[in-house]
């Protein structure tokens, strides 16, 4: 299969970051397993990718971050949905509906050849 293009990736990522949030407190590796099993695959974040939109998101304050000690006794930055993100999950979620609805309608009962 294709490589997702870069432009529709990183559309995406601030409502995947959001909403994977949203199921609780994270850190940028398991940010990035979600994603990858979340996408089946097709979506292959890196740190350089990643950590730019989490410090976005917190200067937007729509998330924010603390140092805690992981199980493994290493310190590890983890990353909590705030208010203001919970809120932007549902805009985000209107947008990216219309989206999909749209484009669903234009190709449904489409043949596409390749």
């Amino acid at each position: 299969m294709n490589k997702t293009p870069r432009e529709l990736v990183a559309a995406s990522s601030k409502p995947l970051v959001l909403s994977i949030l949203a199921r609780g407190d994270s850190y940028g590796y398991a940010i990035i397993q979600q994603v990858r099993e979340r996408s089946a695959g097709q979506l292959e974040w890196t740190d350089g990718m990643l950590y730019p939109v989490l410090h976005r998101l917190e200067q937007e304050g729509l998330i924010s971050a603390v140092w805690k000690k992981s199980e493994t006794g290493r310190d590890r930055k983890y990353y909590r949905l705030k208010s203001a993100g919970r809120k932007a999950i549902e805009q985000h979620k209107t947008h990216w509906r219309a989206v999909s609805g749209a484009l669903e309608e234009l190709w449904e009962g489409t043949a596409c050849s390749t």
